[in-house]
């Protein structure tokens, strides 16, 4: 319930719906444009007024496209770093493993306790949260048994001892790495950057129908760029959140630890 409500709190943004939201606002606006225009007095719909509306959503469209530009990095460097964190802590994992395997019977206690864990986190997708990454008591606890275990070993000579520090120092990055990966798990982007670039793109579409024909391939033609625009919104939300919604990190390199522990 916890790990739950922890990921209620960070994942402030619905992808689909905040998408489904910026087609509305755009359709809506480039629609309105177009079926209101004839209803405006006649001074209003000069060249000149034209002219001046279109200069005006030209400058909101090279800022609303550097901006677009700018999150799509963002969320897309968020993915990308998130998903060579994850591949790290894998790798680490299976890294602790062997260094225990190597170090003899004395090192089962640990060693189990370490597979309970992976058993416990390579399940992520069946579950409505990342045990991995997001702030779950219970993994934790698994995690921090690990480091008790592995603390507790006493090593008899210098061979040991050697095989002990390096199991103590991939226990170490191993949490090190679950905390950074816990740290970008929730999404940065800003609402009030989103509800500022919809207003921007509102406008823009206004302009578009405002004296177009109505026609249906105008009208069409807005609909899908409209369409176009809400989808892309989607997918930086959907990338700004590597462990929520259509788009996510794959389990895969998790199991892949599990499947070596098991040999």
């Amino acid at each position: 319930m916890m790990a739950a409500t922890h990921r209620l709190e960070g994942h402030k943004l619905n992808p689909l719906i905040a998408s489904l939201v910026v087609f509305l606002c755009l359709g809506t606006a480039a629609l309105a444009g177009m079926f209101f225009y004839a209803s405006f007095r006649s001074q209003h719909r000069g060249d000149e007024t034209t002219n001046v509306i279109r200069l005006v959503a030209g400058i909101f469209v090279v800022m609303t496209s550097l901006v677009l530009g700018l999150m799509l990095n963002t969320a897309k460097n968020r993915f990308d770093g998130v998903n060579r964190d994850v591949h790290a802590f894998a790798t680490e994992l299976i890294l602790l493993e062997r260094n225990l395997r190597l170090y003899g019977p004395e090192a089962d206690a640990s060693r189990e306790r370490l597979k309970a864990y992976a058993e416990f986190v390579s399940k992520w997708k069946a579950t409505s949260y990342d045990p991995t990454l997001i702030s779950d008591p219970l993994s934790e606890d698994m995690l921090n048994h690990v480091g008790k275990a592995l603390r507790a070993i006493s090593p008899p000579d210098s061979e040991h001892l050697a095989l002990w520090n390096n199991a103590r120092q991939d226990y170490e990055r191993i949490v090190s790495l679950r905390w950074a990966v816990l740290q970008q798990s929730e999404g940065s982007i800003p609402v009030h950057m989103l509800v500022m670039v919809t207003c921007w793109l509102t406008m823009i579409f206004a302009s578009f129908g405002y004296g177009a024909p109505r026609n249906a391939v105008v009208v069409i033609s807005l609909i899908l760029a409209a369409a176009l625009i809400a989808a892309t919104i989607d997918l930086i939300l959907e990338l700004d959140s590597p462990f929520y919604g259509s788009i996510t990190m794959s389990p895969r390199p998790i199991q892949r630890v599990l499947d070596e522990m098991r040999r």
